[in-house]
């Protein structure tokens, strides 16, 4: 028979990490949960830890005006009751029931929890490439991103040259390809609509978009010629440098804009708990998201790797998986510190909403990604996720504990229904 909690004196801690989407949909889940059993922040504290009170709106990076892809979430935390920190998670001691994290000042400061929601997401991962380091951008974090708008912007201001008028994007996979779509346009609008722009696109494997199937790849060839790209196949970067790269097939292509995409990777904390990994890092969950080794701690988001159905499909690293994650991963939380039943994660509809640029978008539905929209209609249901479903909700505490139920989620998969 569970405990009153009205009977304990000692606040407990569900502490999450991470305020991407997997941890603030966690955070408000959690809330919910507690809140729909009459349990206060005065017996229950559900803490975010995180570097900042806002939700970074990742899947929108490629896009320009990179700086307004983000969303604040403090007023929604302290709507729900949730207590936000300002810090960097550096340790998990899963023995000690307890984290680190270094706040702005840099102070070391240490924090028990009672139970754990590791949402501290994935990086991109970067390989001993000979001037990756030096002279690549990426897109994969805010300020990244940011860093690489402005240097397209201040391309206006350099010589006409074939090296300034060309792009390369390293990585032919779903990042690699909205970028690749968006580049030519954005820099014609940035150095004129006369200038001579070249977008590369290079893939080390025999076809683009590799891990999208050959259902969408129609299209997306489509529209990657609609906007000029130019693909190489089968081939991979050896060296970069200032001016551009070298590949395997020997060719030299000047270039001052070299973006990297290539490949993911699970959060290093996830290394830090002992416990199965798959090949991107990611911590093999339960049903319930828990952790087996360490039953206080639940993974979620981009670091846990969950099946999604009764067909034994799993989680990808996506906004679309994270947004349920977090609403499953946050409710058992809470529901195993009050000694109620779990729930099982699932996660049936798949759905793949890949941006092409000025071309348009296309729609996917199920693993085997079978086309169901694609031009300016698939624009418009991209716009929308980008712009509505994928965003926080308001600073209304009914609203936001009401949006976090995990047996409602509101995730991109649901536009199936939305046609």
């Amino acid at each position: 028979m569970a405990r009153k909690w009205q009977e304990f004196v000692l606040v407990k801690r569900i502490v999450i990490i991470g305020a991407g989407f997997a941890g603030v949909w966690s955070a408000l889940s959690a809330a919910r949960l507690l809140d729909k059993h009459a349990v206060g922040p005065d017996q229950v504290e559900v803490m975010v830890v995180a570097p900042r009170a806002s939700l970074d709106l990742r899947p929108r990076f490629y896009e320009a005006n990179v700086a307004e892809m983000t969303a604040p979430v403090g007023a929604v935390f302290e709507a729900a009751g949730v207590r936000f920190v300002a810090g960097t998670v550096e340790i998990i001691d899963a023995d000690g029931k307890a984290i680190e994290y270094a706040d702005p000042g840099g102070a070391r400061v240490r924090l028990a929890y009672d139970r754990l929601v590791l949402a501290s997401g994935s990086r991109l991962v970067r390989p001993e490439i000979a001037g990756l380091k030096e002279h690549a951008f990426s897109i994969d974090q805010l300020d990244e991103a940011s860093q690489f708008e402005a240097h397209l912007r201040g391309l206006a201001g350099r010589a006409d040259s074939v090296a300034r008028n060309t792009a390369i994007v390293i990585g032919g996979g779903f990042t690699g390809i909205e970028i690749a779509t968006e580049l030519p346009a954005r820099m014609r609008s940035i150095l004129g609509k006369g200038a001579q722009v070249r977008v590369i696109a290079i893939e080390r494997a025999d076809a683009i978009g590799p891990e999208l199937g050959a259902g969408p790849r129609p299209v997306i060839v489509e529209a990657l010629a609609s906007q000029g790209v130019e693909c190489r196949l089968s081939t991979s970067v050896v060296e970069i440098d200032a001016g551009g790269v070298r590949t395997t097939a020997g060719e030299r292509i000047d270039s001052l804009s070299v973006v990297w995409t290539g490949g993911m990777r699970a959060s290093p904390l996830t290394e830090q708990i002992d416990c199965e990994r798959d090949a991107l890092g990611r911590l093999l969950v339960d049903a319930d998201l828990r952790v087996a080794s360490a039953p206080e701690i639940f993974a979620t988001g981009d670091t846990a790797r969950a099946r999604t159905d009764a067909s034994g499909n799993h989680t990808v690293m996506s906004c679309q998986h994270a947004l349920g994650l977090g609403r499953f991963s946050g409710n058992n939380a809470a529901a195993d510190l009050l000694e109620i039943p779990t729930l099982p994660y699932s996660q049936e509809r798949y759905v793949t909403c890949l941006d092409l640029g000025p071309w348009g978008s296309v729609v996917t539905a199920g693993w085997d990604r079978v086309v169901q929209l694609s031009g300016a209609e698939a624009k418009q249901r991209k716009r929308y996720i980008n712009s509505t479903l994928i965003m926080p909700p308001p600073p209304v505490r009914a609203e936001a504990l009401a949006a976090a139920d995990p047996s409602q989620p509101r995730n991109p998969s649901s536009l199936q229904a939305r046609a």
